[in-house]
Parts: structure tokens; C-alpha cells; sequence
């Protein structure tokens, strides 16, 4: 499929934020492990959230769709072992987090995915999960899916790097208090991706759990226990809002997009600190944000540590903008889809923009646009990043079906305020 953008007007309007990919991951997960009955209210319903709920039912949770809910009926702590292999498509927080769960599972449990999901680093996890009495190894012994686990999880002490994905943290701590003995995490050296786990620990105290962190001696505690089923609003997503709120940035207007709470904890809502430094105007309340701008952008220095998903979107408004703009603190952004430090620089130099790809980070001369044409790399925030050029220069997208994996209204969204892209299912 090819997406092909033509300069679009201003923009202007009100629209909702879909609603939260992580939080309807964990949602969906913890209420499927939980005693009782679950309703979680504007779950995000894309290809990743969907292996999730794929996966869950075959651990035995009860899933039925009405409107835009979910009602989940748990496993009150005792997943079954999957009757075939678990292919979680692209879906890195699947395979992640439910490596763990897997754990509690009697016998074996085999996860898998496709390409992309097959090259990404496990090993970590592997290791960290053995001395929890959990069994999990590479079926080709490189660290990377298929995993094979063997359940047996019951807790204990382990520790495990911070620096290469916050969801091998995540996926321990949700299994965590349906272990015998609880479990007991200490994070090793860099702490990346913080508020990711911290979302991991909202979902489950309300869910019932007992977790406390130690931030001076970086060790997460978990008191072993149950999950209670309760209803559950998912709130709206600051990652797939910034190509919204970008979008506006990049062409001028003004937006207001709904359901993002000002106190939510998603690390990407340091995206209206870096709009406004590179000189949009933003309007926070309570449940909204709304953004004004007049289509000049400057660019901006910042440290993406704590929000890697954020980097394309910022590369690529770093190349619209005058000035340069340099991004620090993403090496973990290379374990994602794609490698995005190296994809987003090889996209953004075939459309003419100086850009140095760094260890960790990128150094991006903006307002030199030349190209017309890029490739997905079949990332998802890799599409939606480059559409705001698009709207801003004209461009065409080669393999953009991907955007569906985390936005499926992403296109939808764009028609209704006035931009003008077409999709092209034959290009």
C-alpha cells in the first residue's frame, strides 16, 4: 500500500485521542490473569492489542466485545498452558510482558511473531526469569523468538539491566503477585523508559496488586496475592496524539484533542514541552490539550531517555523546522520495529535532509526538503511520522498499511480535518 500526502491547509478542529496501546496492553493482560469479571471501557481495538487479546483467551480468559467495550472474564491466577503456539504478529509488548505470564502456565508454552518480532532481543528476560524457577530459552539459542517456556513460577529475588527495555520489567512485575513468594526486582545500572513501568504498577494497584519501588535502591517489591476484576476506563494515547498535535504544528491551526488527562503518566506527554519549544503554542486542561501554531517551527535540542517512541516524530519535525535539532538519550529506540535512529536517518537523507545518525540519537538540519518518496520499513510511528512532511511538502509513503498496527483511524482521523492524503492498496 502506498500513501500519498499533497500539502494540506491549516488545520482546525476537535478530535479524540485513540485511546492508550500500553494501557490497553496491560488492561487487557492483568484482567485476563485477574479473579472475576473485567470491563474495560474505549480499549484500543489494533493489530498489537488484538495479539494480546488473542493470546489471553488461549490462557484461558473469557473475551467478549460489546460496543466499545471489553468484558473479560480472568483466569483467577491460573492461566492454561496454549493449545498451539502463540503467533503475536509485531506485537514486542505481547511477547514481552506474556513471557512472564507464560511462566504460570503449567507446561509449555511457545511464542512466536513475525519477522520483525523474531529479531528482537530477549535474553535479558531469559535470565532474569530463571531464578524465579521460570524455564525460558530461545528456540535457536540467540536470544530472539520463538521463546519456549516452561512454567514454574515462584518468585523470589532477580535483578535485571534497565538499559535494553522497560518491558522485561513490566512483564515480571505483572506476573509477580501470582507467585508463591512474590517477587523481589532489582533494576541494574541506566533506568530507561521509567514511566512506562510506572504505568505497568498503576494498572496493577488497581487492579488489586501490592508493588512498591525503592527508587534509592532501584528494587521493586511485589507481595504475592491476586488480581480483583473491576472496570477500567482506558485512557487516551500521548504517542499516537503527537502525530496529531504534530500535524498541526508542522502546517499551523489550531486543535483541541480530548481524553488526555493532564496527570496521566505516559513519559510521551513530554511531547507539548517540546512543541512548545519549538514554538507552538499549548493549552492544557484537566481531560484536553489544545494546540495553536503558525506552521514555523525552530528546532530544538531534547532527551527522549524516558520516550523513545517519540523519535520519529521529532526527527521528522527537527526536519521541518529552521535550525537544527538534536536528539540524545534513544540508543534503546534501535531494539523497536525497526532500528529508528538508523531507519529514520536513511528516510530522512533519500528526502535531501542533512541528518548524522549518532549512537544515540540523531543531529537533523531542518528546512531542506528535496525528496518526495520514503519507505515504512514496515514500522507503524515510521508512516505516521513522515505523513506530517506530507502535509507540510507533499510525499509519498511506500508500505504504509503499517500504521494500522497502533492507529487504525490514523488516515481517518486526518480526512476529517481537512488534509489530503489518498491510499493507493496497489502502490
Amino acid at each position: 500500500m502506498e500513501l500519498k500526502i499533497r500539502k494540506s491547509p491549516r488545520i482546525y478542529g476537535m478530535v479524540d485521542a485513540p485511546p492508550s496501546k500500553s494501557y490497553t496492553h496491560r488492561g487487557i493482560i492483568i484482567a485476563s490473569l485477574a479473579r472475576g469479571t473485567s470491563t474495560l471501557y474505549d480499549p484500543l481495538e489494533a493489530e498489537d492489542t488484538l495479539a494480546s487479546a488473542y493470546a489471553c483467551k488461549k490462557f484461558g480468559a473469557l473475551i467478549k466485545k460489546e460496543g466499545g467495550k471489553w468484558i473479560i472474564e480472568g483466569v483467577n491466577g491460573r492461566p492454561s498452558t496454549p493449545d498451539d503456539i502463540l503467533d503475536l504478529k509485531n506485537s514486542g509488548t505481547s511477547l514481552r510482558i506474556l513471557t512472564s505470564v507464560a511462566g504460570l502456565a503449567e507446561h509449555y508454552t511457545i511464542l512466536t511473531g513475525d519477522e520483525s518480532l523474531r529479531s528482537r532481543p530477549m535474553q535479558d528476560l531469559l535470565d532474569a526469569l530463571r531464578p524465579l524457577g521460570v524455564r525460558a530459552v530461545s528456540s535457536r539459542m540467540n536470544g530472539r523468538p520463538p521463546i519456549i517456556v516452561k512454567g514454574g513460577f515462584k518468585g523470589g529475588r532477580t535483578s535485571i539491566a534497565g538499559s535494553v527495555s522497560s518491558q522485561f520489567i513490566s512483564s515480571i512485575l505483572i506476573a509477580g503477585p501470582l507467585s508463591e513468594d512474590g517477587v523481589e526486582v532489582k533494576i541494574k545500572g541506566d533506568f530507561i523508559s521509567q514511566p512506562y513501568v510506572d504505568m505497568t504498577v498503576d494498572v496493577m494497584r488497581k487492579f488489586n496488586a501490592r508493588v512498591e519501588f525503592n527508587s534509592r535502591e532501584k528494587t521493586f517489591y511485589v507481595e504475592p496475592g491476586e488480581y480483583i476484576g473491576r472496570d477500567y476506563q482506558v485512557e487516551g494515547d500521548y504517542s499516537s496524539a503527537s502525530y496529531l498535535l504534530g500535524a498541526v504544528a508542522a502546517v499551523g491551526g489550531k486543535l483541541t484533542v480530548k481524553n488526555l488527562p493532564m496527570d496521566s503518566k505516559q513519559g510521551d506527554r513530554i511531547i507539548l514541552d517540546i512543541l512548545e519549544g519549538m514554538g507552538a503554542t499549548i493549552h492544557r486542561r484537566q481531560e484536553s490539550v489544545t494546540i495553536e501554531s503558525d506552521g514555523r517551527l525552530h528546532g530544538v535540542e531534547v532527551d527522549l531517555h524516558d520516550s523513545p517512541d517519540l523519535l520519529p516524530t521529532i526527527a521528522v519535525l527537527g526536519a521541518l523546522a529552521e535550525g537544527t535539532t538534536r536528539i540524545r538519550g534513544v540508543e534503546h529506540a534501535r531494539f523497536k520495529e525497526t532500528d529508528r535512529i538508523k531507519t529514520c536517518t536513511m528516510e530522512l537523507s533519500r528526502l535531501g535532509v542533512p541528518v548524522e545518525e549518532k549512537r544515540d540519537g540523531m543531529i537533523i538540519k531542518g528546512d531542506q526538503i528535496k525528496g518526495d518518496m520514503v519507505y515504512s520499513h514496515g514500522d507503524h510511528r515510521l508512516v505516521m511520522a513522515f505523513t506530517l512532511i506530507g502535509l507540510k511538502a507533499g510525499l509519498k509513503i511506500k508500505d504504509a498499511e503499517a500504521y494500522k498496527v497502533s492507529f487504525p483511524e490514523f488516515i481517518e482521523t486526518l480526512l476529517a480535518l481537512g488534509c489530503r492524503l489518498k491510499v493507493d492498496e496497489n502502490g
